[in-house]
């Protein structure tokens, strides 16, 4: 695709996303105030989530979920509630939206392709959604399957986007990180100026500090290549990635799209707290609504986020309730509050109406982290709790004893997060900040005694239940510390105000150093296609299947596909992941892990194809089996297989560079 395609496609992209915060900005004025133009990024997402999801269950076009946004943007028009006046004034949230996504889109730029780890999967469910968006989407990996085994709302939400701004799923697949990205960081810098006087972009730091482990790996002497992906296997058979790792490495993962959705309840948990008393009822009820979306789309984009997010939703409702009762207020001034928890799950009841999927229980740790290996992946955190803590700690050093339970117990790791929790406890003022911190180290503490059982083993025992709570617990230690260090720092006497100019300055060669820094670290992974065509890289890498991939992707219609099986994370699986269509099997241990085994498909779904492609007496009646229609045979197929096909049943549909797809006759 041309350079001035990929360039209408980022202006349309963006367009859809600007319209959509726009027509809702003047609705969040009242109740949100001066956080209503960022707070309508993340807002007007979920909402048009919501509606196109709807659009999907009730099988309408998608872009029928415009309309309303449509009808609010005149009826906002009509009122002139967009005053270039007051729309100058919100440049600052626009600006930092828009630093944010180019520098992700930079990122991409430079290595755009859908080549490796879970990139197949996340573009196959794009795809997917993009080529027939119903709800449930069709399992481009199980034909005659559908994704009420997987929490698939963030693939819906960038495919609809897709679908409604014209951008195709390749390049779509490359905006929607920046997307994430900008949208998040907009949010941050949202909440740092709710929490700080100055300084209020220094939480936005979370999402390009590395952790101490990137550094520990440098200093003993690890190559570039590896010191990214090291320190984000730090925990030993744990996965524990940060922001910046995973917006690097470029995974179009439920892990990593949560996060745009995690920072928005956060912000509205500290404005309901902040603000709670001042709100009107009607004001009340739109943030509490917002609130109750933000959770109840938690658990359709990253089920993990509902088990760490719905506890902390609880736990602000109940400590603004209960400075309400102090203060004597009744039911009817918190009765918004009770409401979120319901409201939550009834927005999506038809979901886990549909859900097909289990898991195994809460487990207790019996091998818990290495302490040192803890602290190489949380250590900022603590290490700047523990600075601002020391005036506390020599007041009341009897404290540190809360350790010793833990270190006899042998968890040492959640002994060294409880020394500045209890701290902070015991403390007569808890800041928002402070609450966060006890939040983010009680999270900490918990995964070290607790796990959640899966099917990944022994070995891996801990290695979801690591992954998934330690980016949360990133975001929610990283805003509370990076708001403490920002007070500390803005005190008198400390770090005095910068005239404009010079800030100005300095913030242009911070973010110039930014953009350039993509180009300037091995980040191509040998591709190098600088584009934003996720694609491109076939025409060079994979020719045969770039001709037969864009064929297959002109098609319309209801077709299934046959393709060769070769295990998970590899090259096979290309034609499904690449197209959305649907094929016999794809990833198998992905599939394994969201639907089990008991009717015995793994096997039987492996050998039906090795029979289509190299028993030609069985390849039609195996292909009607699976209602495939269609019969890829490329240079992995012949590869793999024997292929040997049949003389009549299968028409040659497609013929190029080595690459033949065959259609089901009749």
């Amino acid at each position: 695709m041309t350079p001035d395609y990929q360039a209408l496609s980022v202006a349309g992209w963006l367009l859809v996303i600007s319209f959509l915060q726009l027509a809702l900005y003047p609705t969040l004025k009242k109740c949100l105030r001066q956080y209503a133009f960022p707070a309508a990024f993340a807002a007007s997402l979920l909402i048009f989530t919501i509606l196109t999801w709807y659009c999907g269950l009730a099988r309408f076009p998608v872009q029928l979920a415009l309309v309303p946004f449509v009808l609010l943007f005149t009826y906002h028009l009509y009122r002139r509630d967009y005053a270039w006046s007051e729309l100058k004034k919100e440049w600052r949230w626009e600006l930092v939206f828009l630093i944010f996504f180019f520098l992700m889109l930079t990122v991409r730029f430079v290595n755009p392709t859908i080549s490796y780890a879970e990139k197949f999967m996340d573009h196959g469910f794009l795809a997917s959604v993009m080529l027939s968006p119903v709800v449930p989407p069709l399992d481009p990996w199980f034909a005659g399957g559908t994704l009420d085994v997987y929490y698939y709302l963030g693939y819906w939400l960038f495919g609809c986007l897709g679908i409604v701004s014209g951008v195709p799923s390749n390049i779509a697949f490359n905006l929607s990180l920046p997307t994430v990205l900008g949208v998040a960081a907009v949010t941050v810098y949202a909440i740092g100026t709710l929490l700080l006087d100055r300084i209020r972009w220094l939480p936005l730091v979370i999402f390009i500090l590395p952790n101490p482990s990137f550094f520990y790996q440098i200093i003993i002497g690890k190559g570039l290549n590896s010191v990214l992906w090291d320190s984000t296997r730090t925990i030993t058979n744990t996965i524990n990635e940060y922001p910046l790792f995973s917006f690097t490495w470029g995974d179009l993962h439920p892990h990593v799209i949560s996060i745009f959705n995690q920072v928005f309840l956060i912000f509205l948990l500290l404005y309901l707290y902040k603000h709670w008393e001042s709100l009107e009822s009607r004001d009340k009820w739109i943030v509490c609504c917002l609130a109750a979306l933000s959770l109840g789309s938690m658990p359709l984009i990253n089920t993990w986020d509902v088990l760490i997010y719905a506890p902390i939703t609880v736990i602000f409702a109940a400590l603004i309730i209960m400075r309400g009762r102090k203060q004597g207020l009744g039911l009817s001034s918190w009765g918004h509050l009770i409401a979120i928890p319901p409201l939550a799950i009834l927005i999506y009841l038809p979901f886990y109406l549909m859900l097909k999927t289990s898991t195994g229980g809460i487990t207790i740790v019996k091998t818990p982290s290495d302490p040192f290996q803890f602290l190489l992946v949380n250590g900022w955190f603590i290490a700047i709790f523990l600075l601002l803590l020391i005036k506390d700690i020599r007041e009341r050093p009897y404290l540190l004893l809360v350790a010793v339970p833990f270190i006899l117990a042998g968890y040492t790791a959640a002994a060294i997060a409880a020394v500045p929790l209890l701290y902070f406890i015991v403390k007569k003022e808890h800041s928002l900040p402070k609450i966060l911190a006890i939040l983010g180290l009680l999270l900490l503490i918990i995964v070290e005694l607790f796990y959640l059982k899966d099917n990944m083993g022994d070995t891996y025992f801990r290695m979801n239940t690591v992954f998934k709570c330690y980016l949360p617990a990133w975001i929610i230690l990283g805003i509370s510390a990076f708001a403490m260090a920002g007070a500390w720092l803005a005190r008198p006497g400390r770090v005095p105000v910068m005239p404009a100019k010079k800030s100005a300055v300095l913030a242009t060669l911070v973010i110039g150093i930014l953009f350039v820094t993509p180009f300037l670290v091995p980040l191509d992974l040998n591709y190098g296609s600088r584009s934003l065509d996720g694609l491109a890289y076939l025409d060079t890498a994979h020719p045969g299947d770039a001709g037969g991939v864009a064929y297959l992707r002109n098609l319309t219609g209801n077709d299934r596909i046959v393709e060769a099986e070769g295990g998970d994370y590899t090259y096979y699986s290309r034609v499904s992941s690449f197209t959305g269509i649907p094929a016999i099997i794809g990833q198998p241990f992905h599939e394994f892990m969201w639907r089990g085994d008991t009717t015995g498909w793994y096997s039987t779904r492996l050998v039906d194809i090795r029979s289509i492609y190299e028993k030609p007496d069985q390849t039609v009646a195996l292909m009607k089996k699976y209602n495939a229609t269609l019969l890829y045979v490329g240079d992995l197929e012949r590869d793999t297989y024997t292929v040997n096909l049949p003389a009549s049943g299968l028409i040659r549909a497609y013929s190029d560079r080595g690459t033949d797809i065959y259609r089901l006759a009749g």
